[in-house]
């Protein structure tokens, strides 16, 4: 098939955006159940999010692990263990009684999480789109994430009101089970060149992590994860606690947002809404531009955002306006990493190639969650947390741009 005529639209990417939305879904809904869990048992705040911490690092270490399965074993089989994993990891939660079981069964979620998430669902609609259609299948497939994130906690918001946590829970695994019945449309070939084929996992991890320009991604993707995270994690309070009143008579009070911690709560749904858009954009540029430089651009607009909000005093009109600019510039990091990644480094093993790169985002996204709670309890604010996510945000911006973007055997025969 003449591959500029190839539809962007296919099976494989329909059946991976509904599992990796339910996925995300699931995911994006821990932070609802602080309140009930933590009421109910009558624990510390931090013992949940502790839990919420664990799933990230997690996450992050099961994404390699979960690519190379798919690689060596097929992607049905590492999607099929991923949402048993998840499933059972939910189960048990649902019937654990203390933090250390919660925290402990974290990890089956984290795992489960990197099974059903970016790592392996990203790598399938890679190898199964078109050059000219790849990035903006990548870029797709991630929108859908967040368009999970959108609707998963007030999903859960309103499962609590009809039955237990323990039985949310219970139909969370069971929605993540349910997703293996789009397992039949993951039929994809694999677009890979003979010599990729002849590459052992070895050897192109070998080459890889021989190249200065795979370590710069590395360490590109982790301020990624840290910001997201912190900001997921703990802005809702921040806002809460810093934010100047709501003002009777304005828009959001008319819109019956009355408090600063229900515009916390609007805040994350603004950054949810806006990422679809600027994940879409993103896959877009990534086809007709640098890849590399669209990153290092995206890292330098989340600097100077967030360098302005915590400079001048936040007010109800900053926060939506900060909510935004950071929601487009979200998760648009995704396609464009992952697509880097598979350019210079082929398709063949690009989901343990990509899984290593997200296990520095999630090193990050761990040490933003528990940093923003450490550092608070320190120094009663988010400021200097905050700081810290400006500088490792313009750290991001300056890796990115030395990288060698072209293919690595061209490289190496150079």
């Amino acid at each position: 098939m003449d591959q500029s005529r190839a539809p962007l639209v296919t099976p494989v990417l329909v059946a991976g955006c509904i599992i990796i939305m339910v996925s995300f879904a699931v995911r994006a809904s821990f932070g609802v159940f602080q309140i009930p869990i933590a009421e109910e048992f009558g624990w510390l705040r931090t013992e949940f999010s502790l839990a919420i911490a664990i799933q990230n690092l997690a996450w992050g270490i099961g994404q390699p692990i979960f690519g190379a399965i798919a690689e060596k074993l097929t992607d049905r089989k590492a999607i099929i263990l991923g949402a048993f994993i998840y499933a059972a990891g939910l189960l048990l939660s649902a019937n654990s009684v203390t933090p250390l079981e919660h925290q402990a069964y974290a990890w089956l979620v984290g795992f489960g999480i990197a099974g059903t998430g970016f790592g392996v669902i990203l790598a399938v609609v890679g190898r199964a789109a078109s050059d000219d259609n790849r990035s903006m299948a990548l870029a797709i497939a991630t929108a859908a994430g967040s368009a999970g994130q959108i609707f998963g906690a007030p999903l859960a918001e309103y499962l609590l009101t009809m039955m237990s946590w323990q039985m949310v829970f219970v139909v969370f695994a069971g929605l993540v089970l349910a997703t293996l019945a789009c397992l039949p449309m993951m039929k994809s070939p694999e677009p890979v060149s003979k010599a990729e084929l002849e590459e052992s996992m070895g050897q192109i991890l070998g080459k890889a992590f021989r190249d200065p320009s795979y370590t710069l991604i590395f360490l590109g993707f982790f301020s990624c994860g840290y910001q997201l995270a912190f900001i997921t994690a703990h802005f809702p309070a921040m806002i809460t606690e810093m934010c100047g009143p709501i003002v009777a008579g304005s828009m959001l009070h008319n819109m019956g947002i009355t408090s600063t911690s229900a515009l916390g709560a609007i805040a994350i749904s603004l950054i949810g809404a806006a990422n679809i858009a600027g994940t879409l954009l993103a896959g877009w540029a990534g086809k007709r531009y640098s890849k590399k430089y669209l990153l290092a651009g995206i890292y330098t607009g989340r600097t100077i955002a967030a360098a302005l909000f915590i400079i001048f005093p936040i007010t109800p009109t900053t926060v939506i306006i900060f909510s935004v600019v950071m929601g487009s510039l979200w998760l648009a990091t995704v396609p464009l990493t992952s697509g880097l990644v598979a350019h210079i480094y082929g398709l063949r093993y690009m989901g343990t190639l990509y899984g290593i790169v997200f296990f520095s985002h999630q090193m990050g996204s761990f040490i933003g969650v528990w940093l923003g709670g450490a550092l608070y309890d320190v120094y009663g604010d988010y400021n200097l947390v905050w700081w810290v996510g400006v500088g490792v945000g313009a750290f991001s911006a300056i890796v990115h741009l030395p990288i060698k973007e072209r293919p690595l055997p061209k490289q190496q025969m150079a």
